[in-house]
C-alpha cells in the first residue's frame, strides 16, 4: 500500500516561490513514476508535472514550464515541486500521485494519491 503525504503549501504573493514535498512510503519506488496535479475551484483537475523515479526524467504542463521544477530524493523517498514566479492562476489544491505507469501518472488515473495541500497566490 503506497502512502503519499504532501506538505509545503501556503499563502504567497504573486511572483514569490514555494516548495511542495510529497513523502512516499509503503513500497519500493524504483519502478514508479510520480506526479503533481492541481485542482482549482470551478476548474478541472490539471496535470502539473511528473518524474520517473529511476531515471529522473521530467515532464511539465506548458502552463508551468520554466517556472516549476520537479525533483526527487531517492534516499528520502520524497518528491518535490519547486514553484517560482507564482501567478494568481496557480492557486489550487496540489496533489501528488504515484503509479508504475508514467502514462497513468500523467493522465490522472494513478493508483495512489495524497490528501492535497493548498497553495494560494495573492496579488
Amino acid at each position: 500500500q503506497v502512502q503519499l503525504v504532501e506538505s509545503g503549501g501556503g499563502l504567497v504573493q504573486a511572483g514569490g516561490s514555494l516548495r511542495l514535498s510529497c513523502a512516499a512510503s509503503g513500497h519500493t519506488f524504483s519502478s514508479y513514476a510520480m506526479g503533481w496535479f492541481r485542482h482549482a475551484p470551478g476548474k478541472e483537475r490539471e496535470f502539473v508535472a511528473a518524474i520517473t523515479w529511476s531515471l529522473g526524467s521530467t515532464y511539465y504542463a506548458d502552463s508551468v514550464k520554466g517556472r516549476f521544477t520537479v525533483s526527487r530524493d531517492n534516499a528520502k523517498n520524497t518528491m518535490y515541486l519547486q514553484m517560482n514566479s507564482l501567478k494568481l492562476e496557480d492557486t489550487a489544491v496540489y496533489y501528488c500521485n504515484a503509479d508504475r505507469s508514467l502514462r497513468r501518472t500523467m493522465e490522472g488515473s494513478a493508483g495512489s494519491w495524497g490528501q492535497g495541500t493548498q497553495v494560494t497566490v495573492s496579488a
